[in-house]
C-alpha cells in the first residue's frame, strides 16, 4: 500500500465524518448530496482495496453487523434511574420544597428540557470510539444493542476533540414525526399494518435483531446527561454545561432548554414548552426539571428508582368523547378478569381506538361506567387508552348499573378473588384463555423469542388440541405446524428453528416465561443474579427468596407456591428433558464474608495508583459495598486528589475519610 493512499483514506474518514455531523447533527450540510456520494464512494473504494485500513468509526461500519438471535445482556457501569412523575404546579411546588430542605443553606436554581417521547438509552466511548449501546431495561442492565445504535446517523461512531478514556452518556432514541409518517405510508402501501405511534415505532425498531432492517427506519437521539466517567476528564460542574461539552463532542443535545431559580420561572418556562412543543418534529409528553449543579446533585442523592434532583412535568393526556357500546370480559394468563370497553372508534393522540381497560370491578363501580354511556378516554402517558370519566348529562335514560359476571367466559369456571385484591379470577388452571395467555407470554420476545409465536398461531395449537403447556411446544413437528390455516411450510419450519434456538436462552427468559404471579423480567433477573440454575431456584426458601434484590414478600410466596405445585414440578422436568437450557449466565457468586463485609464505601478524586473501578474490584473482593454519594450510612469516604463535595460532605457527617493506601490495608486484613 502507498503512503499516498493510506493517508488520503483517514483524511476521508475524517471528511465524511465531519459531513455526516453537519448534515445529521446541524442540519446544516456543507456540500451537495453528489459530493458527499463521491467523497463516501471513494472511502469504500479504499477498504475494499484495502481491508486493513478499515477503522471500526469508519462511517461505512455503521451498518455492518450481521442479525443475532438474540441480545446480550449489558450491566450498566452506573445504574440508570427513572423519574419520578408530577401532573400539576402544586406538586411541583412540593418537589421544590422537598429539594429545599434537603439543601437549606444553598441558592438553587433549575434547567428546564423537552421529555422526549422515545426510548432510553446509554452510549458508552472507550479511548473516543463507540464500545456498547444498550437500553435502560430494569435500570441496573439492559440489551446490548450497539449494532442498532450504529446505524442512527446522529450518533458519533467516534467523538470529537478529547474525549476522556471512558464516558457514558445517556439519552432518548426516537422517531420524528415526518419520519412516521413517510414509514407508515410506506407500510399501507406494502400491505403491512401501520404502526401505532412514533415512540412504539422507534422501541419496536431497536428490538429488530438485522441491523440492516434497522438502518431503514427514520431515528434521531438527543443524548442529555452522563453515566461512568473517569476520573482523569474535567467534567463540567452543571447541566448547562455538560449539555455544551457533549455538544462540543460531536453529540446531538436538545434543541432548547430554560434555566429559572424560582417556581415561577419553572411554571413560565414548562408553559413556553407547552405553547411550542406540536410544532417540534418529535413528540414530547412533558418537560424534565432538574438541578443544574452536580455537586448539589450528589446532595441530594435517589430513592431505589428516581433521583431527588430531578422531576418530570407531564402534560394533560390529549382527551375525546365516544360512545361506549359494550363492556366485554378479557381473562389473562393468570386468570384475571379484566373488564374492557369497546368504544365507538375515535381518534386520538395520533392513532385510533376502539377499546380501553376498565381495570377491574371496584374501578368501574367508581367511576359508574356503563353500556351505552358517552364517556371521554384519554391515552394515559399518550399510549394506554383509559376510561377517564362519564357525560352523565347524555346518559341513557334506560341504562342499568353494571354487574361484572362472576363466571369465567371461557371456560364458565366460577371466578374468585383473594383477600385484598380486587381482580377477580378464574380458578381454573385448564381454561383455553389462560393456555393461550401462557403461550403467547412465553413465546413473546421479552421471554423465549420464539419466531411466529404469536395470537393467531397459538390460537390454532390450542384449538386443535395440539398444545395445551410450554413444555408440549417442544414435541411439535413442522407437518402439525404446517397444517394449520394459513401456515406455509417456511413459515412452519421457521417456528421450529425458533422453538430449537430458544433452548439456549439465558435461565432469566425461562424464568420469566413461565408466567408466574408478579415476577416480571426485572425479578427473574434478579434471582438468576442470585441462583446458578434451576435446581436452586426451586428450592429455595420463602426466607431465601426475600432476602433478594426487588423480591419482597408477596413475590416470594408466589414463587414457592408456584414451584411447590406438583403439576409445575412435572412442566420444569419436561423442560428439562427437551434440553432447555437450566443455568445462569447472569449468576454473581456472593462475596465471601471479607474484612469489609457490611461496610459502604464511597469513591471520590482521582486515587494515586489505582483506577476508580480497580478501586471498587478490591472492595466488592473484600466484602464491601460501593455507593455512588455519601449519606449517614456510609462507613468510610476513600478520597484522592480533587474529591470535592463529597469530600465536604463525609467530614459534616463525621464520616471517616481513607486514603488509597488505608484501603488497601483494609482490604487486606
Amino acid at each position: 500500500m502507498k503512503k499516498e493512499e493510506k493517508e488520503r483514506y483517514f483524511a476521508l474518514v475524517e471528511e465524511v465524518r465531519r459531513h455526516d455531523h453537519a448534515y445529521y447533527v446541524l442540519a446544516n450540510p456543507a456540500i451537495t448530496d453528489a459530493d458527499y456520494d463521491r467523497l463516501y464512494r471513494e472511502l469504500v473504494d479504499l477498504e475494499v482495496a484495502h481491508p486493513e485500513l478499515c477503522t471500526p468509526f469508519s462511517p461505512s461500519q455503521r451498518v455492518g453487523g450481521q442479525p443475532v438471535s438474540e441480545f446480550p445482556d449489558h450491566r450498566h457501569a452506573v445504574p440508570m434511574m427513572s423519574l419520578d412523575n408530577t401532573y400539576s404546579f402544586e406538586e411541583l411546588d412540593e418537589f421544590l420544597v422537598r429539594v429545599g430542605k434537603l439543601l437549606p443553606d444553598e441558592s438553587l436554581d433549575w434547567t428546564v428540557e423537552p421529555k422526549i417521547d422515545g426510548l432510553a438509552v446509554s452510549l458508552r466511548y472507550e479511548d473516543g470510539v463507540l464500545a456498547v449501546g444498550a437500553t435502560r431495561g430494569d435500570g441496573v442492565s439492559g440489551d446490548d444493542i450497539t449494532s442498532n445504535l450504529k446505524t442512527i446517523r446522529t450518533i458519533p461512531l467516534k467523538l470529537r476533540g478529547e474525549p476522556p478514556q471512558v464516558v457514558e452518556v445517556r439519552g432518548e432514541v426516537f422517531m420524528s414525526k415526518t419520519g412516521f409518517a413517510k414509514l407508515n405510508d410506506k407500510r399501507r402501501a406494502e400491505g403491512e399494518e401501520p404502526f401505532a405511534n412514533p415512540r412504539n415505532a422507534a422501541a419496536g425498531s431497536l428490538k429488530i435483531l438485522d441491523p440492516q432492517v434497522v438502518a431503514e427506519r427514520p431515528l434521531g437521539v438527543f443524548l442529555y446527561g452522563l453515566g461512568e466517567v473517569s476520573t482523569e476528564a474535567t467534567v463540567p460542574d452543571t447541566q448547562v454545561g455538560v449539555l455544551d461539552w457533549l455538544d462540543q463532542l460531536g453529540f446531538p443535545t436538545p434543541e432548547r432548554i430554560w434555566t429559572g431559580r424560582t417556581h415561577g420561572d419553572l411554571v413560565a418556562s414548562i408553559n413556553e414548552l407547552d405553547a411550542d412543543r406540536h410544532g417540534l418534529d418529535y413528540e414530547t409528553d412533558g418537560a424534565v426539571i432538574k438541578l443544574n449543579s452536580l455537586a448539589l446533585r450528589e446532595q441530594c442523592g435517589a430513592t431505589a428508582k428516581a433521583p431527588r434532583w430531578a422531576i418530570a412535568y407531564k402534560y394533560a393526556a390529549e382527551q375525546a368523547e365516544t360512545m361506549l357500546k359494550n363492556i366485554t370480559i378479557q381473562v389473562g394468563r393468570t386468570g384475571s378478569l379484566t373488564p374492557v370497553a369497546e368504544l365507538e372508534p375515535i381518534s386520538i393522540a395520533g392513532s385510533t381506538v376502539s377499546r380501553a381497560t376498565l381495570h377491574n370491578e371496584e374501578e368501574i363501580h367508581r367511576k359508574d361506567v356503563r353500556i351505552g354511556d358517552t364517556v371521554v378516554i384519554e391515552k394515559a402517558g399518550e399510549i394506554i387508552p383509559a376510561v377517564v370519566r362519564v357525560i352523565q348529562g347524555k346518559r341513557p335514560k334506560e341504562s342499568k348499573a353494571y354487574i361484572l359476571p362472576k363466571v369465567c367466559p371461557e371456560c364458565g369456571t366460577a371466578a374468585d378473588k383473594a383477600q385484598g385484591d380486587v381482580v377477580w379470577r378464574c380458578a381454573n388452571p385448564d381454561c383455553p384463555a389462560q393456555i393461550r395467555g401462557r403461550l403467547e407470554h412465553f413465546c413473546a420476545r421479552g421471554a423465549m423469542d420464539i419466531e411466529g409465536g404469536g395470537e393467531v398461531l397459538v390460537r390454532q395449537l390450542v384449538k386443535r388440541g395440539l398444545v395445551d403447556n410450554v413444555g408440549e411446544l417442544y414435541k411439535l413437528k413442522v407437518e402439525e405446524v404446517a397444517s394449520l390455516d394459513r401456515m406455509a411450510e417456511k413459515s412452519a419450519q421457521n417456528f421450529i428453528e425458533g422453538l430449537a434456538a430458544s433452548k439456549e436462552r439465558d435461565l432469566w427468559r425461562l424464568v420469566f416465561g413461565l408466567g408466574i404471579l408478579h415476577v416480571g423480567a426485572g425479578v427473574a433477573k434478579s434471582l438468576c443474579r442470585r441462583f446458578t440454575d434451576m435446581d436452586q431456584l426451586m428450592d429455595a426458601t420463602e426466607n431465601q427468596l426475600v432476602a433478594i434484590d426487588d423480591v419482597g414478600e408477596v413475590i416470594a410466596k408466589s414463587l414457592h407456591h408456584w414451584f411447590g405445585d406438583s403439576q409445575n414440578r412435572k412442566l420444569i422436568e419436561v423442560l428439562r428433558k427437551s434440553g432447555l437450557n437450566f443455568q445462569s449466565a447472569l449468576y454473581q457468586e456472593p462475596s465471601k464474608a471479607g474484612p469489609l463485609s457490611g461496610k459502604s464505601l464511597v469513591l471520590t478524586g482521582t486515587l494515586p495508583n489505582l483506577k476508580r473501578e480497580e478501586a471498587a474490584a478490591k472492595i466488592e473482593a473484600a466484602g464491601g459495598k460501593v455507593v455512588g454519594s455519601v449519606s449517614k450510612k456510609t462507613d468510610y469516604l476513600v478520597a484522592g486528589k480533587d474529591a470535592g463535595s463529597k469530600l465536604a460532605k463525609a467530614e459534616k457527617l463525621s464520616i471517616e475519610v481513607i486514603d488509597e493506601a488505608h484501603l488497601i490495608r483494609l482490604c487486606e486484613k
